[in-house]
């Protein structure tokens, strides 16, 4: 109980019977803490689910905090032709939208890693876009040279104040230096140590998706499939809307179960669990987007017309506009009752959980397609699908429904043909829905 000293007490009024979230707000970020199951059956052990739930509120143009980006681009033989000038349109697209006080440097591999732009203010476009207009593609692929060199220029203007952010492009396998999903989802924890987030596109169909998926994850960036050249300057107007939108950074979300109440795991997201406390990490928060939390909890039997809190949270984070550390904090509890009929849950809270218990067993669906058990993993997608659409029609979920339906097209495209390019799109969507990306 010691360690809830330094949140906040906040009024908390649950009258029996109805279903409650907690809902605070600071000047960047609103918190929402809800249970899964507000109402409990009393006198039973049971698990629930919490999800806190972050958005960022929408800021004014006037205070969106300076960007401090590296661009990385492949420039590696397989990028010729369309692919490469698609890239550098993208660039160049992205750098018209720089700000004269923001940061920017271009990076390109091949065989190696060479600083095209080292890391400059945006004060001259002209001599940036001449820069990128010059790329020429030919050799093989240095990926984690890239992305390090990357590094190296965004630290020259490591700020506190600046969305620091790297955006890579790349359309093949990492064959020169470090290559695995391992040792690159390794880079990508140490630089989310550093609060540099990674964006990673994979062009076409010939890039590595756990490799450049799990860097995007280690570090909390986003990670999209760009099947064709032509979608590269759409999905980097996506991702400069988010970093132009970015309300805070160094988010550390805190939560402690209280007397007896165990945590379990947190499903999507890394999590540090030690005794009944957990700690998560973001790296940054979008305005007019939701990032969330979900925890399994453990609740002990608790006698029924009682009401007792299950957990504290705490969020700690930096508020960009104002520069500035800042807390919000909140207390969630659950009521219990002697009649199953009076047991309430809330739907956002079950959606959420039924969403990433579905990933989970998608992500078994590809291993075990990797396994060359198609059969099986046949199966454990149509299996999905069918969980999905029931859980949908109980909760009244659009969302739901649709993944369901994606399940569905997952489990009929698992033959030699055409594996290797749903294998992509199941990726993506398993990283979105854990990250709740916005695209």
């Amino acid at each position: 109980m010691r360690d809830l000293k330094f949140l906040s007490i906040l009024s908390i009024i649950i009258f029996f019977g109805m279903a409650m979230s907690i809902t605070v707000q600071a000047d960047q970020i609103q918190l929402n803490a809800a249970l899964s199951t507000p109402v409990m059956l009393a006198d039973k052990k049971q698990t629930v689910f919490l999800r806190v739930g972050l958005t960022g509120l929408h800021l004014k143009k006037q205070n969106v905090a300076p960007i401090n980006v590296a661009l990385v681009i492949d420039k590696s033989g397989s990028m010729g032709g369309e692919k490469i000038r698609r890239a550098k349109d993208a660039a160049i697209m992205a750098v018209e939208r720089l700000r004269k006080d923001d940061i920017i440097s271009v990076v390109t591999y091949d065989h190696q890693a060479n600083i095209l732009l080292p890391a400059t203010k945006a004060t001259d476009q002209n001599r940036i876009i001449s820069a990128i207009k010059k790329l020429r593609a030919g050799g093989q692929t240095a990926l984690y040279d890239g992305v390090e060199k990357a590094a190296k220029e965004v630290r020259k203007f490591l700020d506190r104040k600046r969305v620091n952010r790297i955006v890579l492009v790349s359309d093949g396998l990492a064959n020169v230096g470090p290559s695995t999903p391992k040792e690159l989802g390794a880079l990508g924890a140490s630089l989310s140590e550093e609060n540099i987030a990674v964006t990673t596109i994979g062009l076409g169909l010939g890039y590595n998706e756990d490799l450049m998926s799990q860097l995007a994850e280690k570090s909390d960036g986003n990670h999209a499939f760009a099947e064709n050249a032509t979608d590269l300057v759409r999905f980097f107007d996506h991702e400069f809307g988010d970093i132009f939108s970015v309300v805070a950074q160094e988010v550390n979300v805190t939560i402690i179960g209280v007397e007896g109440v165990r945590p379990i795991r947190v499903l999507g997201r890394d999590a540090v669990i030690q005794d009944q406390q957990v700690s998560v990490k973001l790296n940054q928060l979008y305005g007019g987007q939701e990032k969330y939390v979900l925890l399994e909890l453990e609740v002990p039997p608790t006698k029924a017309n009682i009401e007792r809190v299950i957990a504290g949270v705490a969020v700690v984070y930096r508020n960009l506009g104002a520069n500035t550390s800042e807390r919000l904090s909140s207390m969630v509890s659950a009521t219990f009752t002697d009649s199953p009929q009076l047991v309430e849950t809330n739907a956002v809270v079950m959606t959420a959980a039924v969403e990433q218990l579905a990933v989970e067993k998608n992500e078994l669906a590809v291993k075990r397609r990797d396994e060359g058990k198609i059969n099986e993993a046949r199966k454990i997608l149509i299996d999905n699908a069918k969980f999905l659409a029931e859980e949908a029609a109980k909760y009244e979920s659009k969302s739901l429904e649709e993944l369901s339906e994606k399940n569905k097209i997952d489990a009929q495209n698992l033959d030699e043909r055409r594996w290797n390019r749903q294998r992509k799109f199941m990726r993506m969507y398993q990283h979105k829905s854990k990250k709740q990306q916005n695209y």
